[in-house]
C-alpha cells in the first residue's frame, strides 16, 4: 500500500475516494526511561529509549491507519498527517494519531 503525505501520487490516477481513515497509539513511559532520559538532560545528547518509544508509537498508528484503509477497499492513502502529544498525570503517556484519505489507484 502506497502512504504518502502528498494529495496525488505522481504518475497515478486516484480511481475512487473511500473517506478518511485513522490510527491511534497511546504507550505509557516507563520509569527508569523517565530516569535516565533526566540524565541526558542534564548532560545532552539524544535519548534512544525515548526515540524508540517514539518510532514504535508511529509504526502503530500508521499500521492501524492501514488497515482501516484496507477494509474499505483501498489500496494507498493519500495526505497522510501525523501528530504527537502527551496525556496523563505528569504528561506520561505519549499519543500518536495518523489520518489520512484512503484512495484507489489505477
Amino acid at each position: 500500500m502506497i502512504v504518502t503525505t502528498t494529495n496525488s501520487i505522481e504518475g497515478r490516477r486516484i480511481l475512487s475516494y473511500h473517506g478518511v481513515v485513522t490510527g491511534q497509539t497511546i504507550m505509557g513511559a516507563n520509569i527508569f526511561r523517565d530516569f535516565f532520559a533526566s540524565i541526558r538532560d542534564v548532560v545532552g545528547g539524544r535519548s534512544g529509549s525515548y526515540e524508540k518509544v517514539l518510532r514504535d508509537a508511529r509504526d502503530a498508528a500508521l499500521a492501524e491507519l492501514e488497515s482501516e484503509a484496507r477494509a474499505r477497499g483501498a489500496n494507498a492513502i493519500i495526505g497522510v498527517d501525523l501528530d504527537y502529544g502527551a496525556l496523563g498525570s505528569g504528561e506520561s503517556m505519549l499519543m500518536v494519531s495518523a489520518s489520512g484519505t484512503a484512495v484507489t489507484i489505477a
